[in-house]
């Protein structure tokens, strides 16, 4: 079945009955893992988690079955993560949703899938699974999200309070998940005996880094500048909030730079190509000398350099901070030896 928010969020958190698997599809695929991550958490901490790929179901199909199918080494909760599906699953998830019997749930993240896409149409078609297409969300949604978050963790958030978690982690679902848990701690808030959470507790534990700040070393980087870059980064580090907020601006800085990039290419002025994208004017003259510096094939790299970065922080047991520093810094230097 097709699912909405609200739909595959509350199946996650409480597994069970006929779904046997849950496709999370889509260009979020940081959203796609915080939803994952809300069945691990229904599922126990001592829940056994066996992680398959696409390649390894392309390679053999029935193994899913039989990981669904199975019981826990130590006779506890299991379940099974897919990470990286594409249309090479179709056999196993058929094979999965025909089976006779299986006891542990699957949730599946297909990051590059469309919703056209076999796998989907399956996942939909199927009352034993539900598919859900992971978008960034607007900042309606993104409100919405992070009053649902703080139910979830006993929080009774103040007017105002989603709207300044939104603006603050940029949006992302996986980032506001994590603010609303330590709110969550320090509130000693729960289902079961739930607080207000008001602006005073955001001051306390969440870190307000604006725009501003996350812009600076975001022109550090894009410029090359990197002795300013290891002052911007202390500060992002000092404030405590997650990397990925700047990763993902950064990431919109560099593609706007490769469409603009392409368009002179292709014959266009960069005067009226900047004027095009409405560069504002302050910036006009660093956004020129960012487009005779950045090649077309260093603004792909680095635009996926910057993406594996992300999904880097997002796995279990990561670096955190020292991933994304480790990407820029050597993005910033790149450029710093083209000046």
């Amino acid at each position: 079945m097709k699912a909405s928010a609200g739909q595959i969020r509350g199946a996650l958190a409480k597994p069970g009955g006929d779904i046997r698997l849950y496709l999370l599809h889509g260009p979020d695929e940081a959203g796609a893992s915080d939803l994952a991550r809300v069945l691990a958490k229904a599922m126990g901490a001592d829940a056994e988690r066996v992680d398959l790929d696409g390649s390894a179901l392309k390679g053999d199909p029935g193994r899913l079955t039989d990981e669904a199918a199975s019981l826990s080494l130590f006779a506890g909760a299991r379940f099974v993560r897919v990470a990286s599906a594409g249309e090479e699953s179709l056999e196993a998830f058929t094979n999965l949703l025909a089976a006779e019997r299986v006891g542990n749930p699957v949730v599946a993240i297909a990051p590059t899938v469309k919703s056209t896409a076999k796998i989907v149409k399956l996942a939909i078609d199927s009352p034993r699974a539900m598919a859900f297409a992971c978008y960034a969300p607007t900042a309606q949604d993104a409100e919405r999200l992070a009053t649902t978050i703080a139910g979830e963790n006993g929080l009774r958030p103040a007017p105002g309070v989603a709207r300044r978690l939104v603006d603050t982690t940029g949006g992302d679902r996986a980032v506001i998940s994590r603010e609303i848990e330590k709110l969550a701690l320090y509130l000693d808030a729960a289902p079961d005996r739930p607080a207000d959470l008001d602006h005073h507790a955001l001051d306390a534990v969440g870190a307000d880094l604006g725009d501003a700040e996350m812009g600076r070393a975001i022109d550090a980087v894009i410029e090359g500048r990197v002795d300013d870059l290891g002052a911007e980064l202390a500060v992002l580090e000092e404030a405590g909030t997650s990397p990925i907020p700047w990763l993902r601006q950064l990431v919109r800085r560099l593609i706007a730079l490769a469409d603009m990039r392409g368009e002179i290419d292709r014959g266009d002025s960069v005067d009226a190509v900047m004027k095009r994208h409405r560069v504002f004017f302050k910036e006009e003259a660093s956004t020129a000398r960012s487009l005779r510096r950045w090649t077309p094939t260093m603004l792909a790299t680095a635009i996926q350099r910057v993406r594996t970065a992300e999904r880097a922080i997002m796995a279990s047991g990561n670096a955190g901070g020292v991933v994304a520093e480790a990407a820029v810094v050597a993005l910033s230097q790149a450029i710093a030896r083209r000046n």
